[in-house]
């Protein structure tokens, strides 16, 4: 059933077709004969697209961002472990030269000992 609003709008536009007048394309969708024809459009509004494209942007920026710091983080992880076993490794050498100072010292002092009896010997012999 036709409203009675579209029906002289109808009426009108037949009258203005007979006249050589255009309509618009707005009143060509609202006509009885295109109704049935043309599906309605969905139209998205812009706030609705916007939103959709800035979490979309958001969560190609999150999932950038994310990469990014696991492979700064796995490089970082990477470095220091390195970095850890090159300490551990010079402290175990200076470990070694140390034990190796300590072993020098003590046979440096018994030289030195030595030495001091073996000139304390040739003196008495001197002098006596």
């Amino acid at each position: 059933m036709i409203s009675p609003i579209s029906h002289k709008r109808a009426i009108n536009n037949n009258n203005n077709n007979n006249k050589g007048s255009k309509q618009t394309p707005e009143e060509t969708e609202r006509t009885p004969a295109n109704q049935d024809a043309s599906p309605p459009m969905k139209k998205r509004t812009a706030s609705a697209s916007f939103s959709l494209e800035s979490a979309g942007l958001f969560e190609a920026t999150t999932a950038a961002a994310s990469r990014d710091f696991s492979m700064l983080f796995s490089k970082f992880s990477e470095v220091f472990s390195e970095r850890a076993a090159a300490d551990t490794s010079q402290m175990k050498e200076l470990e070694v030269i140390l034990t190796e100072a300590q072993d020098l010292e003590s046979y440096l002092k018994e030289k030195k000992k030595h030495l001091r009896q073996t000139l304390s010997l040739i003196s008495e012999r001197l002098l006596g």
